[in-house]
């Protein structure tokens, strides 16, 4: 080897060297920064609102019927039979025998909206005898329907 190639090998070569000091300062700054700037507490405040009591865990059903109950009106007619009136959208029977069809249609269980405990009220008005207010009583019953009762105050 000559002279020349021991001076070759003598110069280091230049090496590229990551100083990662500066690049981590920043971040820690920035962390400091964030941490510093945010707030978590003003979303967390619990506001009083008027909300009626709970009674029970029982679960609305927005689909729900309401309660309101079906009322059967017994009517007399001139000729001394009972004539059938229920007040809605629907064409109303005439008489008692038509009245346990119509109810019977009306029920959950045959294709109606009305459940077996939906409440009906048979109102006999003036000139109906007790007996009419019964038969009508009898086929809501018969119908399926638990909750069957006569309207208060009602007196044929």
């Amino acid at each position: 080897m000559t002279a020349e190639s021991g001076i070759i090998n003598s110069i280091e070569r230049p090496s590229a060297e990551l100083n990662l000091t500066p690049m981590i300062d920043v971040v820690f700054q920035l962390l400091i920064y964030f941490l510093l700037g945010t707030s978590f507490v003003v979303g967390e405040q619990a506001y009083h609102m008027d909300l009626p009591p709970r009674q029970g865990m029982n679960t609305v059903d927005p689909l729900e019927l309401d309660d309101d109950p079906m009322v059967v009106e017994v009517r007399h007619r001139p000729d001394d039979t009972p004539a059938i009136f229920v007040s809605g959208p629907w064409s109303s029977p005439r008489d008692v025998r038509q009245l346990r069809t119509f109810l019977e249609e009306r029920h959950l269980d045959r294709g109606g909206l009305f459940p077996s405990d939906h409440p009906i009220r048979i109102a006999p008005q003036a000139g109906a005898t007790w007996g009419d207010a019964v038969e009508a009583f009898n086929a809501a019953v018969g119908a399926g329907f638990q909750q069957v009762g006569f309207q208060p105050g009602a007196t044929p």
